[in-house]
């Protein structure tokens, strides 16, 4: 498990489609936003935590389509299914690897961004919990998908097709933490809810994700 979360690790910094091109997307959407709706910060504010949530949800899109399909293609997903490693074992790995290369620096880098979005400051923990809590959710449904469409040719379209429906209840209730703490309101209900998501979600996908890959397998 260990080499293989290091293995996982390096070839999603030296593809270059882990956290540069995660990190970037949400740089570019987030900056984007202010010259859309103008520069009113009562408005930034309001629509901060929504804006936030797509920029690290579409983020998370990027690269989950080579999740499996570069192992697929070269034959080291037949390796990695013959060793003594449980396929939802690698599943798992390998979604937690995704989460640590794309989610993890999105969740550093929103405190930043959000200043450009005039988000109050006391908002920046409930921010940071929220999507310290609802990214993994998103490696792990985004690794189902994955795993669902590997082999199939330009499959990134319809991965995407089938992740988001999918994120739309852990953004709902990301975003939701964010814009009540940002209100004055109690965020824990939906700081609950996500958490309670994200560890329903870690439980079963692997499973799934496993069995749509014997699938492929044979």
């Amino acid at each position: 498990m260990k080499a293989l979360l290091i293995r996982e690790l390096r070839l999603a910094l030296r593809s270059g489609g882990g956290a540069g091109l995660g990190l970037a997307f949400f740089l570019i959407v987030v900056i984007l936003v202010p010259f859309g709706v103008g520069p009113d910060p009562k408005i930034l504010a309001q629509i901060a935590p929504g804006t936030l949530w797509i920029g690290a949800l579409l983020a998370c899109l990027l690269s989950l389509d080579r999740l499996f399909q570069t192992d697929s293609e070269d034959g080291t997903l037949d390796i990695l299914a013959l060793s003594p490693l449980p396929l939802e074992m690698l599943v798992a790995v390998k979604a937690f690897a995704h989460w640590l290369t794309t989610g993890l620096p999105l969740v550093i880098a929103a405190p930043v961004l959000a200043i450009t979005l005039s988000l109050p400051t006391e908002t920046y923990i409930w921010l940071i919990a929220s999507l310290a809590l609802g990214t993994p959710a998103l490696s792990f449904i985004g690794a189902a998908g994955a795993a669902i469409t590997v082999g199939v040719r330009r499959g990134g379209l319809l991965l995407s097709l089938l992740v988001l429906p999918l994120y739309i209840p852990t953004l709902i209730f990301g975003a939701k933490a964010a814009a009540l703490a940002s209100g004055g309101g109690d965020p824990m209900p939906a700081l609950m809810l996500v958490a309670g998501l994200s560890l329903f979600t870690v439980a079963l996908t692997p499973f799934a994700a496993a069995a749509a890959l014997r699938s492929h397998l044979g």
